[in-house]
C-alpha cells in the first residue's frame, strides 16, 4: 500500500465518521441547542450548548483539525495522482475542501455567537438558528458526496 493508498483510505475513514457523528449530531444534540418559540421562530437553550460542547469535546478532535489536514493532503494527493482515480479523488477533496470552509466560514463562527446570544434580539437568533440548521443538511451532504466520491475512488 502507499503512502498515497493511506491517505485516500484514512480521509474515507475521517469522512465516513464526519457523516455519521453530523446525523447524530442533527438528531440528538441540535435539539437540545434550539428549539420552537411559542411563535413562528427559533430560541436557543444557551446552558445545553455550553454543557453538551460537542464543538470543542468532540468536533476538535474529529473535524477540525484532522478532516482538515487530510483534506489538504488529500488534495495534494489526487491533483497528483493518475487516472482512473484522479477525478474521482480530486472531486472528493475539493467537495470536503467547500466544507470545510463552510465550517469554518459559517458554522462555527455562528454556533459561538448563538452560545453568547443572551443578549440578542429573538428574530435575529432566530434567523442565524433557522439558517444554522437548513445549511446544515447541505453540510451533511457535502460530507456524503465527498465520501462516496473518496469510496469509488479507492474501489478503482
Amino acid at each position: 500500500m502507499t503512502t498515497a493508498d493511506i491517505l485516500l483510505l484514512l480521509f474515507i475513514i475521517n469522512l465516513g465518521t464526519a457523516f455519521g457523528a453530523g446525523l447524530y449530531e442533527t438528531r440528538i444534540i441540535l435539539p437540545q441547542w434550539f428549539y420552537k418559540s411559542a411563535g413562528d421562530g427559533y430560541l436557543v437553550n444557551t446552558d445545553a450548548m455550553r454543557t453538551v460542547d460537542s464543538g470543542r469535546q468532540f468536533w476538535a478532535f474529529v473535524t477540525t483539525g484532522p478532516l482538515t489536514l487530510i483534506t489538504l493532503a488529500n488534495l495534494v494527493a489526487a491533483w497528483q495522482s493518475a487516472p482512473p482515480r484522479h477525478d474521482w479523488w480530486l472531486a472528493a477533496a475539493l467537495v470536503a475542501l467547500v466544507e470545510r470552509i463552510s465550517t469554518f466560514a459559517f458554522f462555527i463562527p455562528t454556533a459561538i455567537r448563538l452560545e453568547k446570544s443572551d443578549s440578542l434580539p429573538l428574530a435575529t437568533i432566530s434567523r442565524s438558528v433557522r439558517s444554522w440548521m437548513s445549511l446544515n443538511y447541505v453540510r451533511s451532504a457535502l460530507t456524503l458526496v465527498a465520501w462516496i466520491c473518496a469510496l469509488w475512488a479507492f474501489s478503482l
